[in-house]
């Protein structure tokens, strides 16, 4: 397939808009639910075993479906799949809307996200298919506005409607925008050429589905039960072997399910990499910060929400700008700027205190949000441009599934550094402070008389000093460990700057005339 003679921008555009709904919705959806969990468990009288599988059942859903998309696409076509995946989303938002009990949410969540784990991989490889090479940089700029801004919206826009409307409009408001989704996609987008394929990489697709199914929940269940316990490393070693399994199966058919020959392109596995960096810093922003401010600060989830939304607001913005300077100057100056920018905004938030101004700390993460939208978007591009066409689908498809994964590894990665650290600086501190300290004393001999005017007698007031002290201890710990685990991040961001060193002259204005763009190699 070779590029069109003429090139309809109007198309380009209208069909651009169409995508980028479906991908915000998508995607906006998998950080809206999180703050109205509390909300949910009270209504339903749900455990915490029982709702976590609201977000869970979500997340595995959409870590099988995604890999399928490059399939789907090639033999049925982008267009159809996209309407299909909108629908479903739809459905599954009004399924969500409806439900009665936990159960109902989870299954209405799993149908849900059947749609919404579609809707990004098949969008992202339309865009490739209809936009020519000089101009992916700013399309896929303003596409990207949906990838990275939606996370950051989220919880904004849930803790709004959590705290004075209905907690089912997180879900139902996604029916009008989903129906006028489906109705403008019917209308405008045009069906992409059919590769149909006559085998179906079945024992592919059922080793990836175990393989990332056990993944995913495994690094979910890190959290609370460890590394080292049996029932993770279970998972654990039962993902490595399906994957393991999945690597011969694709590397020997004829007719895969995820291609891995487009690994054989330095520039696509060298922006795999990259990205890879970038997305943990950005999960480690989102979810690292809701915990300072809430648990540490005493904010609430709105006011949490008010201060990411400025850095949602910066990349947004950010996003066309470097789109539009990819297609004039490639993306390795971008990103490294941008990563360095990314990581010193990151390394600042390891200073953070327990008295830190609020708009100082929404000052550092909109910095954070101006290097994520200078670098994440060029980067990506420049190895999707890498791709021949008849491979963009099953590159997006796999580009998708790393996304999904790399989200889930980041988090449990600094979860389990924040709990260390916590452990760590908490010893450290109950060296210093322990009931027979010269603080604990000088404490209780200051508010013995307050204690003793509210009733309290000598050992009263003592468990009382030492309850202080200790809530104390763990405050402060809990603040050393955020600060240690925003540093561990901050270096993980500035491993991509070396890399992107790497990153080959990219853009129109690296095409020499005559070669086909689509086929170019950075």
């Amino acid at each position: 397939m070779t590029e069109p003679a003429e090139h309809d921008e109007r198309y380009m555009w209208l069909a651009l808009f169409v995508v980028l709904v479906g991908t915000f919705m998508a995607i906006l959806d998998s950080s809206i639910v999180n703050v109205a969990i509390p909300k949910i468990m009270t209504i339903f009288s749900a455990s915490t075993n029982q709702i976590e599988w609201v977000l869970t059942g979500y997340m595995l859903t959409m870590g099988i479906v995604i890999p399928l998309t490059g399939y789907l696409s090639d033999t049925f076509g982008s267009k159809k799949v996209y309407i299909f995946s909108l629908a479903m989303f739809t459905i599954g938002s009004a399924l969500c809307g409806m439900s009665w009990s936990t159960g109902s949410l989870v299954a209405a969540r799993v149908i849900q996200a059947i749609g919404g784990g579609m809707i990004m991989p098949v969008g992202m490889s339309m865009i490739f298919r209809i936009v020519p090479l000089e101009k992916r940089g700013m399309a896929l700029g303003v596409w990207g506005i949906a990838a990275m801004a939606a996370p950051a919206i989220g919880p904004t826009l849930s803790g709004y409607i959590v705290q004075y409307l209905d907690w089912r409009l997180i879900f139902t408001v996604n029916i009008p925008v989903g129906v006028v989704g489906v109705t403008l996609a019917a209308i405008i987008l045009k069906e992409t050429p059919l590769m149909p394929h006559s085998k179906f990489d079945l024992w592919g697709a059922v080793t990836c589905a175990v393989g990332l199914f056990t993944l995913l929940l495994s690094l979910d269940k890190v959290n609370d039960l460890g590394w080292s316990s049996p029932y993770v490393i279970g998972l654990l070693t039962v993902s490595i072997l399906s994957l393991t399994g999945f690597v011969f199966i694709e590397l020997s058919h004829p007719e895969p399910l995820l291609d891995l020959r487009v690994l054989k392109k330095f520039s696509y596995t060298l922006s795999l990499l990259i990205s890879t960096i970038t997305t943990i810093g950005l999960f480690g922003g989102i979810f690292l910060m809701p915990l300072y401010m809430e648990n540490l600060r005493g904010y609430t989830a709105m006011q949490t929400g008010v201060l990411l939304f400025p850095s949602a607001l910066a990349t947004a913005l950010m996003m066309p700008i470097s789109g539009r300077l990819f297609d004039k100057f490639g993306a390795r100056w971008l990103t490294i700027s941008g990563l360095s920018i990314l990581t010193a905004g990151t390394y600042l938030l390891s200073k953070l205190t327990l008295d830190t101004p609020y708009s100082h700390i929404m000052l550092l993460m909109v910095l954070r949000g101006l290097g994520m939208g200078l670098s994440m978007m060029p980067v990506q591009t420049a190895g999707m441009n890498a791709i021949p066409p008849a491979l963009i689908g099953r590159a997006s498809a796999l580009n998708n599934t790393i996304r999904q994964v790399n989200g889930s590894l980041g988090i449990a990665v600094l979860t389990t550094i924040l709990s260390h650290r916590q452990t760590f600086h908490a010893a450290r501190l109950n060296e210093i402070i322990n009931p027979n300290s010269p603080l604990a004393a000088q404490t209780q001999a200051m508010l013995q008389g307050v204690l003793a005017q509210a009733g309290l007698n000598p050992l009263q007031a003592k468990m009382a000093v030492m309850a202080q002290i200790f809530g104390q201890i763990m405050k402060q710990s809990m603040a050393s460990a955020l600060d240690d685990t925003f540093l561990v991040a901050g270096l993980i961001c500035l491993v991509g700057v070396p890399l992107s060193l790497l990153i080959r002259k990219t853009g129109a204005q690296a095409v020499p005339q005559g070669e086909k763009p689509m086929l170019t190699e950075m």
